[in-house]
């Protein structure tokens, strides 16, 4: 709705356990593939049976081949291989009709399934407290919604229908050689000889894989913010710094993707092997047999030719087996976003989508708008590892904040302004107290109830793709043109009235690029739009000239008549205007009073005040 605080995620902000986000176990990850799975079960259903028959239709080619070979040299005539040639093809065109369409039937499958996969993973990304968006930092987030949620569609796309053709006809050759000749049979289980390195794969597949991904977020993350912070990193001389950190980052990502790359040049060429083996012992076997008159050549040719043909289904599986266990571990990444904290009441999803845990009811509606702050402690990353876990940056805060009143919270840098107001507003929960709007925790309150109390606007903003009046109905999905107008006005942003499509104009990348400070006017109009009782202005007006901004901020008081306004600020103008004002110094709360009360009481504010005066 409108612009929240993004800033840098710092190493004790992690959360718990050190993991940038969750990620889910594999039994919980079982549990989701089969619940995708049952979501479309008639599809899985009818794309197991063409499989089924699919392979059937294939067996016929080799046995028929067999009867050609024994009919020859029994001195059958030439219209009975004729007859039989015939067959072979009419099985073989029967073959690749019914597996292409178990394709067809699985390609569908797998699309409808990743676009619920996709679909969840942004209501779940949506579900997530700002608080903890932050902390985890945008890289992790991003590469799972973008590089691990690819894997999951080639597998479910790809993956899913290949191997189940390939796994039935693997099945029915080795029925078909087993019915041949039982010994033969049991000379074609030598196929299963590369189980042993299958087994040792496995079991240090899903480790590998896992931190390969975890590598390429925290590459992701480091790259997005040395690109987002390109001109701070250049002014201060950083680039050595940050080109060392990259290369880290790219050495533990080769590192890792080295690791997965060993495990598959020692699965691969052991497969191989694995292949020729059942197909050389069936051979010396069934010579063998052939030349004591216990088998005939046709069946020898015949339990070759399946064992041969085994080679690439079980080809296709293996090789699908490395691209499963990559996107298993992808799956485990986009399936941990469920666990990770979530909003009170997540935002509703379609009855198509898989199911988040159960949601807790529903909190209490607030009394009235009066916020209350109660012996407030808060330290950031509370309960999570290193030194500044535990270490508060509140102490023992204590605010009543009336319904309607203007409210200016003022103090050096680092004095725990900007981390009350996220706490107003709900960004954050307090370690030790309350903060309470009508007399319900505001942390408590579900995102649209919460938004209807109190909005934060900081100096930190964002433009969405899309047209002026996108964003703007972002926050009044409803409003008409007189009311986006309306609150551009009141922001003072005349720029509007001059883009050449007017409300149509386009903003962003191919479009119009605005300024800094005409993207904080575009926020401040999305407050007046959104109309919430509490607005929390975290140096709103930060990139606007001083005048311009003391035009907005009183453009603004005008609008939000009657209801409650909590500035943070550093020009002090904000203050002399407002009701009441609070000093913070270390954390703590130690002045509140109107501007003329603390001038006359000299203490901490009139020194703020003399010294803004210069």
């Amino acid at each position: 709705m409108t612009a929240t605080a993004t800033r840098p995620a710092r190493p004790e902000d992690a959360l718990p356990g050190g993991a940038a986000l969750p990620v889910a176990d594999p039994a919980a990850t079982r549990r989701a593939a089969l619940r995708l799975v049952r979501r479309d079960g008639r599809a899985v259903a009818l794309m197991l049976t063409l499989n089924a028959l699919a392979a059937g239709a294939g067996l016929a080619g080799p046995w028929l081949l067999g009867r050609i070979v024994d009919t020859v040299r029994s001195g059958g005539g030439v219209h009975t291989v004729d007859r039989l040639a015939l067959v072979i093809l009419a099985c073989g065109v029967a073959q690749l009709l019914l597996a292409r369409y178990a394709r067809y039937v699985g390609h569908r499958f797998g699309e409808r399934t990743v676009a619920r996969v996709r679909v969840q993973y942004v209501e779940r990304a949506l579900a997530l407290p700002a608080a903890v968006v932050e902390r985890a930092g945008t890289g992790d987030l991003t590469a799972r919604g973008t590089a691990d949620v690819t894997s999951v569609a080639r597998a479910l796309r790809d993956a899913v229908p290949e191997v189940c053709v390939a796994a039935a006809q693997a099945l029915f050759l080795l029925g078909a050689v087993v019915v041949l000749d039982p010994l033969l049979g049991l000379c074609g289980l030598g196929v299963f000889s590369g189980v042993f390195a299958v087994r040792w794969y496995l079991r240090r597949a899903h480790g590998a894989y896992l931190a390969e991904g975890a590598a390429t977020s925290a590459l992701a993350e480091l790259l997005a913010a040395t690109a987002a912070g390109a001109r701070t990193v250049e002014a201060l001389g950083l680039q050595e710094r940050r080109t060392a950190a990259s290369e880290q980052a790219v050495e533990r990502c080769r590192r890792t993707r080295t690791r997965t790359l060993f495990l598959r040049s020692v699965l691969l060429p052991a497969v191989d092997v694995a292949y020729v083996v059942p197909v050389v012992a069936v051979l010396l076997a069934g010579g063998a047999l052939h030349g004591r008159g216990g088998i005939s050549l046709g069946v020898v040719i015949t339990a070759a030719l399946y064992l041969r043909q085994l080679s690439d289904p079980l080809a296709t599986v293996l090789f699908w087996a490395e691209q499963l266990q990559s996107s298993g571990a992808a799956f485990a990444r986009v399936e941990g976003l469920g666990r990770a904290p979530r909003t009170r009441t997540a935002p509703a999803a379609p009855a198509a989508l898989l199911p988040h845990p159960a949601a807790e009811s529903s909190p209490t509606v607030p009394a009235d708008d009066r916020i209350e702050v109660t012996a407030v402690h808060y330290a950031y990353g509370a309960g999570g590892p290193g030194p500044a876990a535990d270490r508060d940056v509140l102490h023992g805060v204590d605010l009543t904040v009336r319904p309607g009143e203007r409210l200016a919270v003022v103090g050096p840098s680092g004095a725990g302004k900007s981390t009350l107001g996220r706490l107003l507003a709900g960004i954050d929960a307090p370690r030790h107290g309350s903060v309470t709007v009508g007399g319900v925790p505001v942390a408590a309150l579900d995102p649209a109830a919460l938004r209807r109390q109190v909005v934060l606007v900081t100096q930190e903003h964002h433009v969405f793709l899309g047209t002026l009046r996108d964003n703007l109905q972002i926050a009044a999905p409803d409003a008409g043109d007189a009311a986006l107008g309306a609150a551009l006005a009141a922001v003072g942003a005349e720029w509007a009235a001059e883009l050449p499509a007017g409300l149509d104009t386009e903003l962003g990348a191919g479009g119009r690029r605005l300024g800094g400070s005409q993207s904080q006017q575009l926020a401040l109009a999305r407050v007046v739009l959104a109309d919430p009782h509490t607005v929390i202005l975290d140096e709103a007006t930060a990139l606007l000239d001083p005048r311009t901004a003391r035009h907005t901020e009183r453009a603004l008081a005008a609008v939000l008549t009657g209801r409650t306004v909590i500035a943070i600020a550093h020009r002090l103008h904000t203050a002399h205007d407002a009701d009441r004002v609070a000093v913070m110094e270390e954390g703590r709360l130690t002045e509140l009073g109107t501007h003329d009360d603390l001038v006359a009481a000299n203490g901490a504010y009139a020194g703020l005040w003399r010294s803004w005066h210069g």
